[in-house]
């Protein structure tokens, strides 16, 4: 009996003593480990979040108008980065957007990317095109370069200016669209024809900060002063005036930026020989379109289409498409290229693009009533 009491004693003041030992660091460990387990989570957190934006997979089907290596160099990166898997389907403008209105719902397009705001809005008024609610989109992209239900977004801007022959013009002479039809110039005006939509767009920002009478009235001049009948591009334009056909040319930034920097001698040669003017520097600014992007109405794959939209709006986009491509950077915590930086800082035309294809139809019945070939 006495054992039996001792040594019920012993065991009951040994496991006294271990539970007295072990409170205090036990109350330590916990408060440690919790830390530890809400550090951890935090972690996972934001790792997850960083995955869900980067690690997408699936698969995007873009048609674009657009035909430039640093483009498709921008898709592989955001395949790298996304795992989506980016198919490209190219072809002129219009021909995509005939191409979704015939496929209909049908169409396996999600997004679509044209040369010009005027495009996009002929998309947007076929229906071809979704609003998208993108915070992303919206910091990155100024309001007036987007459309404000969010049916399209600019993704690059290009001025549209008068190039000059630096031997025979005297750029102080020529500060306005308007001096282009002035009598001294005439003959001695090269432009594309009524059928290109940079030219329809140029008119159709005149019709909106102007109106038509003097839209017309600068149609009409344009036509009295052209120093042949329009035929080809930009660049084109550009040959003549360095050709001694004409004198003044009327052309996109990016065309005369791909020109100095062409693997072709004879067009660095041309582009050497022409001076830059940004016209209505002191009104209405120049005049500026942009190649943009719209997710389509028919999109399967809306959470992919909605990244590559933002990836390409991102700073490490816009700053490829500014150097590689000289065209300026819709983003405006982006520099433009050393080359555009040159010709220096220009004021632009303070309206909504929308108002670019809003006035299309307008456009075209002046060029027509004119006779802008």
């Amino acid at each position: 009996m006495k054992k039996w009491f001792l040594f019920s004693l012993i065991l009951l003041l040994t496991v006294l003593a271990a539970c007295g030992n072990t409170e205090e660091p036990q109350e330590e460990s916990s408060s440690n480990d919790q830390e530890e387990t809400e550090q951890e989570t935090a972690e996972n957190e934001t790792e997850n979040e960083t995955n869900a934006s980067e690690e997408i997979g699936g698969e995007v089907n873009l048609y674009t108008g657009r035909h430039y290596e640093t483009d498709q160099e921008l898709y592989d990166k955001f395949t790298e980065q996304t795992g989506v898997k980016v198919n490209v389907i190219k072809g002129d403008d219009d021909e995509l957007i005939a191409r979704m209105a015939r496929e209909g719902e049908a169409s396996p397009a999600d997004l679509l990317i044209t040369a010009d705001a005027g495009r996009l809005y002929r998309a947007q008024s076929q229906d071809l095109l979704q609003s998208v609610d993108s915070e992303v989109l919206n910091e990155n992209v100024p309001e007036n370069l987007r459309e404000e239900s969010g049916q399209w977004f600019g993704l690059t801007k290009r001025a549209r200016i008068i190039a000059y022959n630096k031997e025979t013009v005297n750029p102080e002479e020529i500060q306005t669209y308007m001096d282009l039809t002035n009598e001294e110039f005439q003959d001695k005006v090269l432009i594309r024809s009524s059928s290109n939509i940079y030219n329809q767009s140029l008119l159709a920002s005149m019709i909106a900060l102007e109106g038509e009478e003097t839209a017309k009235q600068w149609a009409e001049g344009i036509v009295n002063n052209m120093a042949r009948e329009p035929k080809g591009g930009d660049r084109d334009q550009a040959k003549a005036v360095a050709a001694g056909e004409g004198d003044l040319a009327v052309m996109n930034t990016y065309y005369l930026g791909k020109m100095l920097n062409s693997e072709d001698a004879e067009e660095v040669k041309v582009g050497e020989q022409l001076g830059v003017i940004f016209p209505n520097q002191d009104s209405t600014g120049a005049h500026v379109n942009i190649s943009g992007i719209g997710m389509a109405a028919s999109s399967k794959n809306t959470e992919q289409a909605q990244a590559l939209m933002e990836f390409l709006t991102t700073e490490e986009a816009q700053k490829q498409f500014a150097e590689a491509n000289y065209e300026y950077p819709v983003n405006p915590d982006v520099a433009p290229s050393e080359l555009l930086q040159s010709w220096g800082e220009f004021e632009a035309q303070d309206i909504n693009l929308s108002q670019l294809g809003e006035n299309n139809d307008a456009a075209i019945k002046i060029m027509n009533e004119v006779g802008w070939k």
